[in-house]
């Protein structure tokens, strides 16, 4: 398996695995994937990774800016998504590494990522690479008229943003 910078010729990939995602009802309050352009626009170009074996992209995980205000411009939001046959074999672990290390060569200080509570798989694997959790956001948004808690998970930067 090797971890690369994810190409705009990955869209077909990456957004099946996102709709695999979507379909779970509890990995985002999308409900539908978006226009490649859409995703691009609201994705840190430097921060897009896939995890391909054998010509086969088994997950993909990226950032998004937390905030426009420059203040948070060391702030990024994770999104980590895993191919339905490619979960519990270590996929998520070395994508979130990978993040990390290019969060960091990138300038982000923080990045942090909300959890919905039954999502038990994405807590662990946050808490394996040494994200804390911060809070329960409660009644945070909506999904198909139900109302649902986030949970904030962060992981600050040892070297990036300390002085």
């Amino acid at each position: 398996m090797v971890i690369r910078s994810m190409a705009p010729s990955d869209w077909e990939h990456v957004s099946r695995i996102y709709l695999e995602g979507i379909s779970t009802g509890f990995a985002t309050f999308e409900t539908q994937v978006p226009k490649y352009e859409d995703w691009d626009r609201a994705h840190i170009k430097e921060c897009r990774l896939v995890a391909e074996n054998d010509g086969e992209i088994l997950g993909w995980a990226a950032l998004s800016p937390v905030s426009s205000r420059c203040v948070y411009g060391g702030v990024g939001e994770v999104s980590v998504y895993i191919s339905d046959k490619s979960r519990g074999k270590g996929v998520g672990k070395l994508l979130m590494q990978h993040l990390i290390e290019e969060s960091e060569k990138a300038g982000y200080w923080t990045i942090q990522s909300g959890i919905f509570p039954e999502n038990m798989a994405s807590i662990k694997l946050h808490e394996k690479v040494g994200f804390r959790y911060i809070g329960k956001r409660e009644r945070v948004g909506k999904i198909h008229g139900v109302w649902k808690d986030n949970l904030l998970f962060e992981k600050r930067s040892p070297t990036i943003g300390t002085d």
